[in-house]
């Protein structure tokens, strides 16, 4: 048998018995959701950073990137790592781990909706995730199936079903609790995974620095002057992929699950150098394609066009021996898995826990939270096939909207809703509707290929529409104030 296939069937097997093992875990909504806000700061670093990073980091963009960017590639990797991953730990976790309890919120709608006393913005924050958040996870479902079938030789309806299945099994039963601990395990595959292919790569090349030199002489070869990327569009993609995350509802949960804050500065110390390795592993082997690889023998279609998906894996393929090689795909896959399980439950929690109008039954009294989560988390994934296998043109459209869209809509109602008592209703509602608007807008008039671009002035722009909103509107009412700001102090 393969050792890949070996590989496989044994990390599945471990998810399932996690997820049936979680799943004793789980009594009621916050243990599903958040784990019972009992995780501690390896776990949760660990969680933060494997639904940071998924096969699109290592697939998709370390070859695009790496190729078209070469050595400028590893600014991407430093700004995730420094800002995406450490920053956003030290800046915010305190406070949204404390205000979530003070509000008793557990989603960022919830949050949003009492923080700023305003029932109507939960259900508009729900269908901004649902829309956008639903896609994505759709089309990292997609590039799973693909990977399947390109390496296992497994077609892609039934590696499709084999996903969906396995993802379902431990999400369902075990939920949040499952997926941390599952993340903690496919974390340790990920991180020496990576830092094992960046040793065998760099020691075909030389060395690590070595490569590097190699890399920045045939970069100018391969590309260029007049196609190399200019700064702006270096410094967008960094800002879209770094801070953009902070405004993610799937990466700001994990603080809302944290055991406590002195758990805080050990995860964002944790949680930066693992996505230092990952970053810098994945951008580094994308780059080093200048190295294996020339104009004519880099992967292209039957057009002569270059297929950037295909570069990693040509190289991978190409240049790491067979047990090493299904240890990356084994990466590849964790990192996938992680982020598809937090997509998923944070796209079902958009509907069981914002807009499911009561949680507990009227004749009995029972609480029907956890069920409806299971059963929102299975219809979800269901739902992530359908999109996989069929590929709607909208779908498509929708999940290119995603990141800005979501990170434009949240990020400055949540982060200066954080900060400053001052933030008005009216101005969470305008910060809301002009990022999603704002990327909407430039998305149809500047296209997909300028996404990052797109995205950055759409989380941009918000902050500048909420101060000026908030200064010509009445704030909250001082009660709600003192109990969101209960413990953090005044702003």
């Amino acid at each position: 048998m393969n050792i890949g296939v070996i590989f496989l069937v044994i990390f599945l097997l471990v998810m399932t018995g996690i997820g049936i093992w979680g799943m004793r875990k789980t009594k009621t909504l916050g243990d599903f959701f958040l784990g019972g806000r009992t995780l501690g700061p390896w776990v949760s670093a660990i969680a933060y950073g494997t639904s940071y990073f998924s096969a699109v980091i290592f697939i998709g963009f370390a070859g695009t990137q790496g190729w078209q960017f070469g050595l400028n590639a590893l600014w991407i990797a430093l700004g995730n790592a420094l800002i995406g991953a450490g920053a956003a730990w030290l800046v915010l976790a305190r406070r949204t781990r404390r205000m979530t309890q003070n509000l008793d919120a557990m989603t960022m709608p919830e949050f949003l909706q009492e923080r700023y006393g305003a029932k109507h913005l939960k259900p508009v924050a729900a269908s901004v995730i649902f829309f956008f958040l639903l896609p994505y996870s759709a089309s990292v479902f997609k590039g799973l199936g693909h990977l399947f079938e390109a390496v296992f030789g497994i077609p892609y309806d039934i590696a499709l079903l084999i996903m969906i299945a396995f993802t379902g099994v431990y999400l369902i039963l075990g939920g949040y609790f499952a997926i941390a601990v599952t993340d903690f395990i496919q974390g340790i595959i990920m991180f020496f995974g990576a830092a094992l292919m960046v040793a065998v790569l760099s020691g075909q090349g030389g060395g690590y620095f070595a490569m590097i030199g190699k890399v920045a002489e045939n970069y100018q070869a391969h590309i260029p002057p007049a196609r190399q990327p200019s700064f702006l569009t270096v410094f967008s993609l960094v800002f879209m992929t770094s801070f953009g995350t902070w405004g993610l509802p799937q990466m700001t949960q994990k603080f809302y699950a944290i055991k406590n804050e002195l758990v805080i500065k050990r995860a964002a110390l944790v949680t930066t150098i693992f996505a230092l390795m990952i970053g810098f592993a994945a951008y580094s082997t994308g780059a080093f394609a200048h190295v294996f690889f020339d104009l004519t023998t880099v992967p292209k279609n039957a057009a002569g066009i270059i297929q950037y998906d295909l570069i990693v894996p040509a190289l991978l393929t190409g240049h790491l021996p067979q047990v090493l090689l299904a240890l990356i795909l084994l990466l590849v896959l964790s990192a996938s898995m992680s982020t598809l399980s937090s997509l998923v439950l944070v796209s079902s929690s958009s509907v069981a826990i914002d807009l499911y109008p009561s949680r507990v039954d009227a004749k009995t009294g029972k609480d029907r939270s956890v069920a409806m989560m299971r059963f929102l988390s299975a219809i979800f994934i269901i739902v992530s096939y359908f999109i996989s296998r069929f590929q709607i043109s909208i779908i498509v459209y929708l999940m290119s909207l995603s990141w800005g869209a979501v990170s434009g809509s949240f990020a400055a109602p949540y982060i200066l809703g954080l900060y400053s008592r001052r933030v008005t209703k009216a101005a969470a509602y305008a910060g809301l509707l002009a990022g999603l608007g704002t990327e909407i807008l430039l998305f149809l008039l500047l296209g997909a290929s300028n996404s990052p671009l797109t995205a950055s002035i759409a989380i941009v722009v918000p902050f500048a529409v909420v101060p000026l909103v908030s200064h010509f509107t009445a704030p909250p009412a001082p009660e709600l104030l003192d109990k969101a700001f209960a413990g953090i102090g005044k702003k």
